[in-house]
């Protein structure tokens, strides 16, 4: 009997252990990216990001969040578009095998990309929001050193966070994805994706973003922003799918 609650004493201060690293772990990163007032202030984002597609054309990609109530993604090809609407209330996305109507997203593929709403990022304040954080040891990324935290929203969602070390920047977001649909419809088969994050810099009002971004796994590509605004005035057509 004894043994046993030395055993279970023992299991319960390594988990608090590890609890208290992971919150070390995010409260340096959030140091780094301004503090936690800094990135709670922001209400609103618009981000402008310019790459190359694979046939050599240039991709404009334009992304507006507003704090738990909007994210709109749309994505310029050059000879047609995608857009990605969730909000509040509800979550649609375009078809380009339906010329580009908008289509009613599943209830599991819009609680996937719900946190995509959080201004501040899900690491911030992540228990109060009813997110779990897990420190599960150190990885090397591209040569660097860092600590792999595993985020599972309240929505069931587990994403990966690779910070660095060194600087406490993210390094790497990874997650399970799907890839492109089946002919006939239908969703993609599940893929592992890992966007490496890059550039990180200070806009003129003296917030800290990362301006390029690098995806591999789905459509990939480098990704650089050519504009980050925070806090704008959003238009109320962008909640619309439209």
């Amino acid at each position: 009997m004894k043994r046993f609650f030395l055993a279970a004493c023992l299991l319960a201060a390594a988990i608090f252990v590890r609890a208290q690293t992971a919150d070390e772990v995010i409260t340096k990163y959030i140091a780094v990216m301004g503090g936690k007032d800094k990135l709670n202030s922001i209400q609103s984002l618009h981000f402008t990001g310019i790459s190359t597609g694979q046939n050599g054309n240039e991709v404009t990609t334009d992304i507006w969040k507003v704090n738990n109530k909007l994210f709109r993604r749309n994505i310029n090809f050059g000879m047609g578009s995608v857009t990605t609407l969730i909000t509040d209330k509800g979550g649609c996305q375009t078809n380009v095998r339906n010329g580009g109507a908008f289509e009613a997203m599943q209830d599991q593929q819009r609680n996937n990309q719900l946190y995509e709403m959080d201004c501040a990022g899900p690491l911030v304040d992540y228990a109060a929001k009813g997110h779990k954080a897990e420190l599960l040891g150190k990885e090397t990324i591209d040569g660097k050193e860092c600590y792999k935290i595993k985020l599972t929203t309240k929505e069931g969602r587990e994403l990966n966070y690779y910070i660095d070390a060194a600087t406490s920047y993210i390094n790497r977001l990874s997650y399970k994805g799907r890839g492109r649909p089946a002919a006939g419809g239908g969703q993609g088969e599940e893929i592992d994706i890992a966007v490496n994050y890059s550039n990180y810099d200070k806009t003129p009002d003296g917030y800290t973003f990362p301006f390029s971004q690098t995806i591999s796994g789905g459509f990939g590509g480098t990704m650089t922003f050519e504009k980050i605004e925070v806090n704008p005035k959003i238009d109320d057509k962008l909640y619309k799918a439209e």
